[in-house]
């Protein structure tokens, strides 16, 4: 409606101007001179007045298009002191103002709604420009899991992980894989996702980061439940005859050594033979029925305890073996408030089966030390610290020594680790394990919130 207005001022002016211009020139060539001087200055007015008013809208639009172009939508043209002829103009001005404003703020809002939710989620999510590899943007997930404050460009990540940079970059559009994301002395398998997207003649590529580590440990912890399973009620039903059958054997020839001729000693060697039979097969009995408990812990008695009674509970239990084997204890927790809601036997277990285990490591160290820590990480998990300084283990091992039957010492049943696994899985938490050749091992008990 405003400019309909308007456009009816424009029309009536232009209206106007041509019937004094038709009247001057029917003046003209009827040679009425006297009236035409009188009409004249008419025209020129007119003229005049179109000029003005022909810059007036100008200098107006050209105030308009400058608030748009800086997107000033908040600047307010004023209507009421305005010229009669501009009025219309200025209303329409401010009404288009007043939906760009409306508009400008749902287009922010939802822009925060949307990066809020971005920077809530688990997922790690970075975009860059695929021709230079600036990087756009990159959500706080990503930051604490990459351990990157800021990242200037993607090429800016092969200098901090050369062989995740490499994935990621080939990587195309559409695709997904399970890479591995390294830190310091740690590693966790991230699945990687892209897509592509271009804006303003600029090509995008968006990059999400998801950490499955853990959905990966706990499949592969089922796997091997089932595979033990199946494997010690095979080796069970296998052996126990065996065994049976060699005490059968060993009361026969008991019974019978008396009608027996026994010089070349044959008689000695066969019961000999059987006891071997007999004690092998126990031993394997033994040994199926250990790799047996992997299986059978499947609750978990849950209470709230605070960590510093767990590390006392562990250090008296402890102490005698530390004590005559001259290996130093050292205990550090700053926050003494740190609890837990855990079952208190499996998590002392886990425990004792590192602290063990690291005993054997520094045992042959000439100033022996363990370090029991605890604290709080940024993302808010509570984690446990085992460490020693003992001479570490190699880098090709490291993804081993959670396998079940894997163990790096001679009489190890490759049993203990993969325990800690089952138990810290149970508890919705996991087990890492950080080591560097000659200057020792730590193994981090990560419990959720």
């Amino acid at each position: 409606m405003t400019f309909r207005n308007f456009e009816w001022r424009i029309l009536i002016r232009v209206l106007l101007m041509f019937a004094t211009l038709f009247a001057a020139a029917l003046l003209l060539v009827k040679g009425q001179y006297i009236y035409l001087l009188i009409i004249l200055p008419v025209v020129v007015y007119l003229v005049i007045e179109m000029f003005r008013f022909q810059r007036k809208i100008k200098e107006e639009l050209d105030q308009f298009v400058d608030s748009i172009h800086y997107r000033d939508f908040s600047r307010h043209f004023d209507v009421k002191h305005a010229p009669a002829e501009v009025q219309p103009l200025r209303k329409g001005f401010n009404e288009i103002n007043t939906t760009f404003k409306v508009m400008s703020k749902e287009k922010e809002t939802q822009y925060q709604y949307v990066q809020k939710i971005l920077e809530l989620v688990d997922t790690g999510i970075l975009s860059y420009m695929e021709s230079t590899g600036e990087v756009i943007w990159m959500n706080e997930s990503l930051k604490r899991m990459l351990q990157l404050p800021y990242l200037k460009t993607i090429h800016s990540l092969s200098k901090r992980d050369p062989e995740l940079y490499d994935e990621v970059i080939t990587l195309r559009p559409g695709e997904s894989k399970v890479a591995t994301a390294h830190q310091e002395r740690n590693s966790f398998r991230v699945l990687l996702s892209a897509t592509a997207f271009q804006t303003e003649g600029n090509k995008f590529k968006l990059i999400a980061f998801q950490n499955v580590s853990e959905a990966l440990d706990e499949t592969e912890s089922k796997a091997w439940q089932k595979l033990l399973s199946v494997l010690t009620h095979e080796i069970m039903n296998s052996v126990a005859p065996i065994s049976s059958l060699a005490e059968t054997l060993k009361h026969r020839l008991q019974q019978s050594a008396a009608m027996l001729s026994n010089e070349s000693g044959s008689v000695d060697d066969l019961e000999l033979g059987i006891e071997t039979i007999k004690r092998r097969s126990d031993g394997l009995l033994k040994f199926a029925e250990t790799y047996r408990n992997l299986n059978k812990i499947t609750r978990l008695n849950l209470k709230r305890v605070y960590v510093r009674d767990i590390f006392e509970n562990l250090t008296q239990l402890m102490q005698p073996t530390l004590e005559q084997k001259h290996i130093e204890l050292e205990t550090i927790l700053k926050d003494t408030d740190i609890s837990l809601e855990v079952d208190t036997d499996l998590l002392e277990q886990v425990l004792i089966n590192l602290v063990l285990n690291a005993i054997e490591a520094v045992k042959e160290k000439p100033e022996p030390r363990i370090t029991l820590s605890a604290y709080t990480s940024g993302n808010h998990k509570t984690i446990i610290k085992v460490a020693d300084n003992g001479y570490g283990i190699p880098a090709d091992l490291m993804d081993k020594i959670f396998i079940p039957f894997f163990s790096t010492r001679k009489n190890g049943s490759g049993i203990g680790l993969s325990l800690c696994k089952q138990i810290m899985l149970l508890h919705k938490g996991n087990i890492h394990v950080q080591s560097v050749e000659g200057e020792g091992t730590a193994f981090l008990l990560l419990f959720g919130n």
